[in-house]
């Protein structure tokens, strides 16, 4: 029976191997090719066929998410009226491990014709995308971990681990900030952490509000109706003065002069956490309130009026981390 375990652990360390190998022959051409790419006025245009082009499809989408303008072109395509989509301002990443692949080479010839910079990925320069290229950068393995040593493996994993190689270089080139990333991925996790702002998302209409003089019983229906699990307690001039909490509440039924006449303010908290600028990042706002261990924070203008709130759980649905 085969040890599967101990096949992937070898194909794992096989690939690692020849990554390490291949990091020992990097020269110049990463170099080259990085101010070629970071100086062009138009695009970085992936091709490639089979598998490479897989590699090239995610190398271009790589490429385009960490600020370099880059799409994928199929060279099938390419000699179908897709050519046109080259501009003369571009380059061009073309990958083939053979450096043979004929759909690649039948339109390199018009590439050149264009006048247009080549950077070929292929496992020797003497293959005619070698050949044909600018700037090449080779695709050294010794052996592929198929059993067979046919199928990519090695050389695919190698292929799209210089995609991301090169890709880093560029954003080292163009000094390529995490506000850009954001910026290209306004959806992610690191756009919203970095873009969203209180004002998107605290609550401003049908609050839980109880004015200072409210009695205890009162305040509680408005805090069953707002669905907050809190009351916040204003004055005439509807300044924040304190928040009446369900454990606010819990502590007070067990005070020797508890009353449901009192008012809310006498069991409240005095003074609550709160945030006076709705133009913090909501990220910010979330760290403040793991920071003071609360659940809802109050947001009000610069002197003290109440503009809205945020509660932790309105944060998380918002995927703010």
């Amino acid at each position: 029976m085969e040890d599967f375990k101990a096949i992937a652990k070898e194909v794992l360390e096989l690939e690692a191997k020849e990554l390490l190998s291949a990091a020992q022959m990097i020269g110049e051409e990463m170099s080259e090719a990085t101010n070629l790419i970071a100086n062009i006025k138009g695009k970085l245009i992936v091709t490639g066929v089979g598998k490479s082009g897989l590699i090239g499809a995610k190398i271009a989408a790589t490429l385009a998410s960490t600020g370099t303008s880059s799409f994928f072109l199929h060279p099938t395509e390419a000699m179908h009226g897709d050519l046109g989509m080259v501009g003369k301002d571009d380059a061009v990443l073309a990958i083939s491990y053979s450096g043979e692949s004929e759909e690649l080479i039948k339109i390199l010839p018009h590439i050149k014709r264009f006048e247009i910079p080549l950077i070929g990925m292929a496992r020797s320069c003497d293959s005619s995308l070698g050949r044909y290229s600018d700037i090449f950068i080779p695709l050294h393995i010794e052996k592929e971990a198929c059993p067979l040593d046919a199928a990519p493996t090695c050389s695919t994993t190698l292929t799209l681990a210089l995609g991301d190689a090169l890709a880093v270089c560029l954003m080292k080139k163009k000094n390529f900030q995490k506000e850009d990333f954001a910026s290209f991925h306004p959806g992610g996790s690191l756009g919203k952490r970095l873009f969203v702002k209180v004002k998107d998302l605290m609550l401003t209409d049908e609050l839980p509000i109880a004015h200072e003089t409210t009695r205890l019983k009162d305040a509680i229906i408005t805090m069953s109706e707002g669905r907050l699990g809190n009351v916040l307690i204003t004055d005439k001039d509807n300044k924040l003065l304190a928040i009446l909490s369900d454990g606010d509440l819990r502590r007070a039924l067990m005070r020797d002069d508890f009353s449901m006449d009192a008012t809310a303010f006498e069991y409240a908290s005095k003074n609550p956490k709160k945030l006076d600028d709705e133009t913090l990042l909501a990220s910010d706002a979330l760290a403040f309130i793991e920071k003071h261990k609360i659940q809802l924070l109050a947001i009000t203008d610069k002197i003290g009026t109440l503009r809205g709130v945020l509660h932790i759980h309105h944060l998380v649905e918002a995927g703010i981390k």
